[in-house]
Formats: structure tokens, C-alpha cells, sequence
């Protein structure tokens, strides 16, 4: 019996694999990048926890003439989102 012909594979080029990102999807980070990103993580949960400590006086509280509460924490919980975003993006 005779074999049957076998497919012939074709190879993509390296830039279709990347799903069209561009020559920017295999370049590193740049060196300021993992510390901005590790700086609104404390940045975010110093805040909320200098909230907690100072009994809502600091950082925005009723010690300074900007008083917006609970809001503190979503502040510091929005800083600390932003570090986690940019964790993401990190290679």
C-alpha cells in the first residue's frame, strides 16, 4: 500500500507570533520601571496604614485642613492598584 504524501509545514515569521505587539513586546523594562512600581505598592499600604495607626488624623484627616475621611482608603488602596497594574507589565 502506498504512503499517503505528507503535509509540508510552513513556519511563521517571529513577529507573527508575538500577536502583533511589534518589535516592543520582547524589549526589557526600563531600569526605573521595578522601582517606581515597588514605590506605589509601600506607597499604598503606608498610607492606609498611617490612617489606621493615627485614628484617621493622618495623612488627610481631621489633623490637616483636607479632611476626606474614609476616602483614605480608597486613596491608599488606588496607589497601591497602580503598583499592581504595572506589575503586569513587568518582564
Amino acid at each position: 500500500m502506498p504512503e499517503s504524501s505528507s503535509r509540508k509545514k510552513t513556519t511563521k515569521p517571529a513577529t507573527a507570533q508575538t500577536g502583533g505587539a511589534g518589535k516592543n513586546a520582547d524589549q526589557p523594562n526600563p531600569s526605573w520601571y521595578a522601582p517606581v512600581m515597588l514605590g506605589f505598592l509601600v506607597l499604598g499600604l503606608v498610607w492606609i496604614i498611617v490612617y489606621y495607626v493615627s485614628s484617621a488624623q493622618f495623612p488627610l484627616g481631621s489633623g490637616t485642613p483636607f479632611n476626606i475621611q474614609n476616602w483614605n482608603i480608597a486613596v491608599g488602596f488606588g496607589i497601591a492598584m497602580v503598583g499592581f497594574i504595572m506589575t503586569t507589565r513587568w518582564k
